[in-house]
């Protein structure tokens, strides 16, 4: 939460200095905008994991993205997100004491693919400024896919699952098509877990409620057309 409120807070900074610079110029209305984005992926993750117990560690990574927007209104757009992320996933604390290790471990559950599509409708405060800040709320689909075990366990399953998606951000126009842009996305993710670690043991099979309510910090360039 102390990460979302301080990138808020940067981004009402650094708007309210472009609105007090800039000129009233107007700007052409457009239906349609793309984007492309660098994003940095940050996992808010916490983890219900039986039997071992424990908590669960998901790595921050940075990725490419691709958006598109359609305007009903000047002020009213819907948002999809395209893009996908690799994560490095390890349990922190777990007591595999019952097959030979110790009460207090760190187990490696090797890497997987997140492929999250958003789809958020948008509210655009200035659309016919230079600079136009927008906040957005919606849903999200996550597709898990990819998975590798690592060297510890067997085998390891994720739930594709839905989540709901909030965001913050602003245009900043350069000429009447392209434009910079900068967004804060809060996507609220839960997934169910299996891991199979019947080569520890005969049979064993572990489950886990993790919730990984990743941040998402993009910055990159757009076109209107």
């Amino acid at each position: 939460m102390k990460k979302i409120i301080f990138a808020v807070m940067a981004l009402t900074v650094f708007g309210t200095g472009l609105t007090n610079a800039q000129e009233n110029n107007s700007v052409d209305f457009k239906k349609w905008q793309v984007r492309v984005r660098g994003v940095g992926v940050v996992p808010d993750e916490s983890a219900k994991i039986g039997i071992i117990g424990g908590d669960a560690k998901i790595s921050n990574t940075f990725i490419p993205e691709l958006d598109f927007t359609y305007f009903f209104t000047k002020n009213i757009s819907a948002e999809l997100i395209l893009g996908t992320s690799k994560h490095d996933v390890s349990t922190v604390g777990s007591d595999i004491s019952a097959v030979g290790g110790p009460t207090s471990a760190d187990v490696n559950l090797g890497s997987v693919y997140l492929l999250p599509p958003t789809l958020t409708v948008q509210y655009h405060f200035l659309p016919d400024q230079i600079f136009n800040p927008y906040v957005g709320a919606g849903v999200n689909y996550t597709v898990f896919y990819n998975e590798k075990a690592g060297n510890t366990v067997r085998g390891i399953e994720y739930d594709n699952s839905f989540g709901y998606a909030f965001q913050v951000g602003f245009d900043l126009m350069l000429n009447d098509k392209f434009f910079i842009n900068a967004d804060i996305k809060k996507i609220f993710l839960k997934t169910d877990v299996t891991v199979d670690a019947s080569n520890l043991a005969t049979g064993l099979s572990i489950p886990a409620d993790v919730e990984i309510n990743p941040l998402l910090l993009g910055f990159g360039v757009g076109m209107k057309f």
